[in-house]
């Protein structure tokens, strides 16, 4: 292996986008590169291979340099990062090509285009150290979730809210099933099982995507990746998006400011962790931030706006369950926000509240203020009755008045997200905004907590999203943080 071809692996493999032995694709869209293997058909964004594949040629390529990789890292007497790795795997990858090139040559098979080699030698890439052929959906810009159900069944959400069809991922679902315990168990830092015995599985992948599957318990490999395209994001970045008003994000802003704990509600793939960085990013970049996720989505700690934010991830455990339940190496969000009273934290924002963990939260709102966190539910009123579940199940003790009384008293706000998908001739459409606010108080024996609807969505509203409502006296106050109270008057059909 020539030191010129170990440089050119270098060069590539700091830039993915670019393979400098092969032909590259022309730019199409200013000054960047299409995406490997997209096309354009009907002017919808759909991945189908640009230059044909044989899959059977790239798994004997991969198994070849997997083989070559590790009898040269194991013969490496310094341990290699995992950077020097993939450099040497690429150039082992590129002599294994020129080597079938020649063999092609040699017995009368037509040689392969550089098109041909550029895609080979990335698919092979991809297959040793990325996401194989996910790999190329993943990369794409405009794709935002994909959607899997068996290896051949690929429907493609694009940032715009439309679906599209997209290429298989694997040759059978066994093979798919194959991948997925092998990228489940990878992992440097949170490796997870995902077998029979462990059939469902929820993984953070490179790049900030969440994969969740399931097999072995559904009629096909299913599998989900969620793709955050919005991390830079604000509350004015909404608004345009037309998400939420102008008013009702000047509102939000305010009670931000003013260190009111909010939880945000709603469906599956609603917005709510795209929210929660707006949320975020009105919080002072000099206060210490620690976020509690089952797989790291927010990237509060990556993305520097603020300097102290301590970032805990849960960890599911493996084997057999202990005396109490437990199985080894487990680490629990409820865990994590009770060691992150010793960490001197002036917010906690929980990814999702899901279950007992809720009841850690109630005790981080207690003795701070302005605790951010999510949840699933169909309205902001039933978001509440969700988390005095929730609270309730952290054991026998915590009855129900305990648990709404609690709530009551450390819960300010609860913003409520809606996702709606249209089918217009053929064409499918999602789209995303705050349906309502409400503000949540100690009310009656009879509830344990009473609440006011800031923001609603008006029967003559017919975009849906939130217009002002009922404003509780204590919220006028807000003015002081920059809330426009003069705007939520006007719409709201009072003189100021």
């Amino acid at each position: 292996m020539t030191s010129d071809r170990l440089d050119q692996a270098s060069n590539w493999a700091s830039d993915l986008t670019a393979l400098p032995l092969f032909a590259q694709p022309v730019p199409t869209n200013g000054n960047r590169p299409p995406a490997p293997g997209r096309v354009r058909l009907n002017g919808a964004s759909r991945h189908l291979p640009a230059t044909p594949l044989d899959w059977s040629i790239v798994a004997s390529l991969r198994a070849q340099a997997s083989e070559q990789l590790s009898q040269a890292v194991a013969a490496d007497r310094a341990r290699l990062d995992r950077f020097a790795q993939e450099e040497l795997g690429l150039s082992i990858v590129m002599d294994l090509i020129e080597a079938a090139m020649a063999e092609r040559v040699n017995t009368g098979s037509a040689a392969w285009s550089p098109a041909e080699q550029d895609a080979l030698a990335r698919a092979v890439f991809d297959a040793l150290f990325r996401l194989g052929r996910l790999q190329p959906l993943v990369d794409d810009d405009e794709v935002e979730n994909i959607i899997i159900s068996g290896h051949d069944t690929v429907l493609l959400e694009l940032i715009d809210g439309s679906l599209v069809d997209g290429p298989p991922v694997a040759d059978s679902d066994e093979e798919l099933i194959d991948f997925l315990v092998f990228l489940a168990s990878r992992s440097e830092v949170n490796a997870r099982g995902f077998s029979e015995a462990q059939p469902r599985l929820h993984l953070r992948l490179d790049g900030g995507a969440r994969l969740a599957a399931a097999a072995w318990v559904t009629p096909r490999p299913s599998v989900v990746i969620r793709r955050h395209r919005l991390l830079e994001v604000t509350l004015d970045d909404l608004v345009d998006r037309e998400m939420l008003t102008s008013v009702a994000a000047s509102f939000l802003r305010a009670a931000v400011r003013a260190r009111k704990s909010i939880v945000v509600a709603g469906c599956q793939g609603a917005g709510k962790t795209t929210l929660v960085r707006a949320l975020c990013a009105e919080i002072d970049p000099m206060e210490a931030i620690g976020t509690f996720e089952t797989e790291y989505e927010l990237h509060l700690h990556e993305l520097k706006r603020h300097r102290i934010v301590h970032a805990w991830e849960a960890r599911p455990g493996s084997g057999e369950r202990g005396l109490g339940g437990r199985q080894a190496g487990e680490f629990t969000l409820d865990e994590a926000l009770v060691d992150s009273f010793r960490f001197n934290l002036s917010r906690q924002i929980v990814g999702e509240v899901r279950g007992k963990e809720i009841w850690a939260m109630i005790k981080a709102m207690e003795s701070g203020t302005g605790s951010i966190s999510t949840t699933h539910a169909s309205d902001a009123v039933a978001a509440v009755r969700k988390l005095v579940t929730c609270a309730m199940e952290a054991g026998p003790h915590v009855t129900h008045e305990l648990a709404t009384s609690k709530l009551a008293a450390t819960v300010d706000l609860i913003v409520q997200l809606d996702l709606r998908t249209t089918t217009v001739n053929g064409v499918s459409h999602r789209r995303r905004w705050v349906t309502e606010i409400i503000a949540l108080a100690p009310g009656e024996r009879e509830t344990g907590y009473a609440t006011t609807h800031v923001f609603s969505s008006s029967p003559d509203n017919t975009a849906g999203t939130a217009v002002p409502a009922v404003l509780p006296d204590e919220y006028r106050q807000l003015t002081t943080y920059g809330f426009d109270l003069p705007g939520y008057l006007m719409e709201q059909g009072v003189p100021s």
